[in-house]
Formats: structure tokens, sequence, C-alpha cells
């Protein structure tokens, strides 16, 4: 099973880097969660949130956030739009389960035609 982090969009922001001070820097990264194992693949509803300045190449965390940029991330969590939740299944999935429900039909068959 292999889970990851696909970036879902990316927003610019004009507020002051809490370490440049740079207003052309900040970037503002929605990722969500992405599952894929042998049987099917998923994304899932978790959202997770980084924030860098690509001025300076630094994270900015939550610890070192302005008011402003508070204010703004809380406006961008509002209006950001997840992908919907979803699982896919693979082929490898509904070949086993094909497998199964005919073997489970020809066990039903052969009893009922045995001991009737």
């Amino acid at each position: 099973m292999s889970e990851k982090l696909i970036t879902i969009n990316t927003v610019n922001l004009i507020n002051n880097c809490p370490e440049c001070f740079s207003t052309k820097g900040l970037q503002l990264t929605f990722k969500q969660r992405f599952i894929e194992t042998i049987f099917y693949k998923s994304i899932t509803q978790e959202v997770s949130t980084e924030m860098n300045c690509v001025v300076c190449h630094t994270e900015i965390y939550p610890a070192r956030w302005t008011d402003d940029i508070e204010r703004i991330y809380n406006y961008q969590m509002k209006a950001f739009q997840p992908k919907k939740s979803s699982k896919k299944y693979k082929s490898l999935f509904w070949i086993l389960f094909t497998v199964l429900v005919l073997s489970l039909a020809a066990v039903i068959t052969f009893l009922v035609y045995n001991y009737l």
C-alpha cells in the first residue's frame, strides 16, 4: 500500500513573508491524500496545507503566521474545493471477485443437485 499527498491547488499570496518580508513569494499549497493498493486506488477527504516562501525557500509554519496571513489562510480554506473522495477498483479485484462469486455459485449448485 502506498500513500502520498497529491497537490490539488497552489495559491500565490500577497502577504509579507515573516522571514524575508517579501510580498511576492508566499504560496499556499493544498494537498489531498491518495492511497493505492493492489486492489484499488482511492482519494480521501483528508486535506493538508503547507505554506512556503519561494523567495527565501522557507516553509512557514503556523507559529510564525501573522494575523493577516491567518485571515487569508482561513479565507482560502473556505474557498478551497477538494476533489470528491472516490475509490476505483483495479482489474485484480474484479477478477478475484468474479472467481469467488462463480465458485460460490458452483458450490451451491453442486449441493442443491446432490442433496435434493
